[in-house]
Order: C-alpha cells, then structure tokens, then sequence
C-alpha cells in the first residue's frame, strides 16, 4: 500500500493547526513588552532578556527532553499535550502574578521550557506520518510556527484598547486547546521512528559525516540571524515610523512582517522537491544576509519602501529553516539522528541567545537602523558552511 493510502488526509492540517495554536505563547512576552515596560517600569535592555529567558528554557527543556528520552518512552502526542497544557499555564501565570521582573522571566523561561514538547516532538509526530516528502511537510511546519509566532502581535493591534493581559490570556488558552487537537484526533504514525538512547557525544562523529557538518553549521549561521531579527523587527518599525514621519500600526505590521515567512516556508518546501533542499536553503540564506546588509539604505527609503523591504527580508529570514531540518535529519548517523539533531537544536537555540543579547546592548549604543548590520556575518558563516552540499546537488527531500 502507498504511503498516501495509509495517511489519512486530515493528518497534516490537523498537526499543523496543533503546531500553530501552541506556539503562540512564544513570542507573547515581546508583543506585550511596551505596555509591560510602562506598566511595569522594566529595566532597559528587558526585551533582549524576555526573549532570551524562552530561548534558555527552550534550550535546557530539549536537552533535558532527549536525556529522558520522553518523546520516545512514551506517545509523542501525549506528551505534546501535556507540554501544551504546562506552557499554555506558564505563559498565563505573566497575566496574574504581581508586578516582577524576576517572575517574568521566570515564567518565561518555563514557558521556553515545555516549548521544547511542542516545537522538535511536533516534527516528531510528522516524521510517523511521512517517509518521503519530509522537506515539503516540515515547509509547512515550520510555517505553522512563524504564524504562531506572529499571532500576539496581530492579537495585540486588534485589541490595542484593551489591557495587554488579553493579549496573554489568548493564546495561553489557543495553546492548550492546540495540544488537545493534537491528543484527541493525530493518532501516532505508523513510520514513528523507533526509540534510541541519547547519546552526548554522538555530534563528535556525526561532524566527521561532510554532509551533516555542512547542514549543521549552515544552520547554526541561519539561528544567529532568525530570532534576533524577529525579536528586534518591532523596534526597527518603529524607528523607521519615527524617522520617516509615517503613522504605522507597530504590533500590526510587525505580525504581517513574520507572518509573511510562512509563505517562503510553504514555498521553500514545494520547491525543495525539485530543486533539493540545500540549493533553496541557500537561496534564501543569501537574500536575507543581503537585506542585513542592506538595513540601513533600506531605513532612509521611503516608509512603504522600507515596508516592503521587511517583507521580502520576513519571507526569506525564515524559509530556510525547514530546508535545514530535512538537511540535518538526512545527512546525520542514523544510528544517532535524535540526538545529532538535538544536540544540533540546542547549539542553534544557544547561538540565538547570544546576538539577541548582542542586538540588545547594540540597541543602547548605536542608532536602530545599525542593528540589523550585526546578524550578517550568520549569512555569510551558513553559506560558506553549505558548499559542499551545493556541489554534492542532493537529491530533493
């Protein structure tokens, strides 16, 4: 029997809607954090920290996932679920604690934390339902994850009258009510891979395979650009508004601008049928190092200029992550692709930490329309990373 004949076609639609709903509660704390500085008359330098304390939580929850090899001792959709509910809580605890930057963040981190049952274990749950088109399922994955990502900012536009805590509330409540979709109608797959014990030092030899090097550290130059541009994109907006004299709906055009990847992930996956994986990578890779390169030109334009400019930077900025983990997942050992790719996962996450934090002091520092200059050399590094993929020309994923 074909794949497709055993696939029912609910199953893709079902797991990205569960993927999309949960991971609303990413980026909550950054769509919230001008009224949450006023309100709560934050440090400077607290969105850098905000972001971070998910990305910290997101990294120790995977280590710490794959160590127990939770995902595979027991159901992978129950175990989204139950991270679904514990993140969905955490991120609501923000609306009703008293005013405290330490529980913030520490709310934050946990939120971070139960993300890492959600994000890699949703992946997990696709790879039971697709032996072949990994790359163009993961497009669409990785999408659902930039619209949730996107969501609290459109949320915060709309209900711009109304306090931030509704903004919080939502998606807290979208989140487990994600992950019980994913529960009550995703059955596991019947291609699940089978459980393997993680193993620390499995990188070690999976970065003596050229190919999975190549993959990885092209990765790792896409991470340090990714989050950091996302985190810092309203904060650019918003200077751009200033300097231009243009009235601009921030939280609006900040969701529209990261919404927007989900159609170079959606894209990126159908093309990657044809062209493989590695060549529509470093396409995008390359658009998105110009457009750092390009940030401050792209500042003085005019404001609708600028507009369309971020963009094409939004679609490009994120298109090439599922591409990099149809890459990772094929060219690691196979005796040991969980933990290759979680060890992989955690490196990338850690890096985003490091220029979030770069971005954030830089922002004391220089001028907005700098910023975005600091994330180019990740571009650079991941396609000087790629080439011996390019010349391999892989088949498509």
């Amino acid at each position: 029997m074909t794949e497709p004949a055993v696939r029912p076609a609910r199953i893709l639609p079902l797991i990205i809607l569960s993927q999309f709903a949960c991971t609303t509660i990413w980026f909550a704390g950054n769509a919230v954090m001008e009224d949450l500085q006023q309100d709560w008359s934050l440090p400077e330098g607290s969105l850098g920290y905000v972001t971070s304390a998910v990305q910290v939580g997101f990294i120790i929850g995977t280590l710490i996932f794959a160590v127990l090899a939770i995902a595979d001792r027991f159901s992978p959709r129950k175990v989204f679920f139950a991270c679904a509910l514990a993140g969905g809580g955490a991120s609501m605890g923000v609306a009703l604690i008293p005013e405290s930057f330490e529980g913030l963040l520490l709310l934050r981190f946990l939120t971070g934390f139960f993300l890492a049952g959600i994000y890699p274990v949703g992946m997990k749950i696709a790879t039971g339902w697709f032996a072949e088109g990994l790359g163009r399922a993961l497009g669409y994955l990785v999408g659902a994850l930039v619209l949730g990502t996107a969501l609290p900012h459109l949320l915060r536009a709309l209900g711009a009258d109304l306090p931030w805590e509704y903004v919080i509330v939502s998606v807290s409540v979208l989140a487990i009510a994600g992950g019980a979709v994913m529960l009550l109608f995703v059955p596991d797959g019947p291609h699940l891979p089978a459980a393997s014990p993680f193993n620390p030092g499995a990188l070690r030899a999976a970065f003596q395979v050229p190919g999975f090097r190549a993959s990885a550290l092209g990765y790792f130059g896409h991470m340090w650009e990714l989050y950091a541009f996302w985190a810092f994109a309203p904060v650019w907006l918003a200077a751009l508004a200033m300097h231009s004299g243009a009235t601009l709906n921030i939280p609006l055009w900040s969701f529209i601008v990261i919404a927007i990847g989900f159609f170079g992930c959606a894209i990126g996956g159908y093309l990657s049928t044809h062209f493989g994986s590695a060549k529509v990578a470093s396409v995008q890779l390359t658009v998105s190092g110009l457009c750092c390169l390009a940030s401050p030109i792209a500042f003085t334009l005019n404001p609708f200029l600028g507009l369309a400019f971020m963009l094409l930077w939004g679609i490009t900025v994120i298109g090439d992550s599922p591409q990099f983990s149809a890459l990772n997942a094929v060219t690691a050992p196979k005796a040991y692709v969980g933990s290759d790719l979680t060890i992989a996962n955690c490196i990338g996450f850690s890096i985003t930490v490091v220029s979030v934090q770069l971005l954030s002091t830089l922002a004391e520092i220089v001028g907005p329309q700098y910023l975005f200059l600091a994330l180019a050399p990740g571009p650079v590094f991941g396609l000087l990373a790629l080439r011996p993929l390019l010349r391999n020309a892989r088949r498509p994923l």
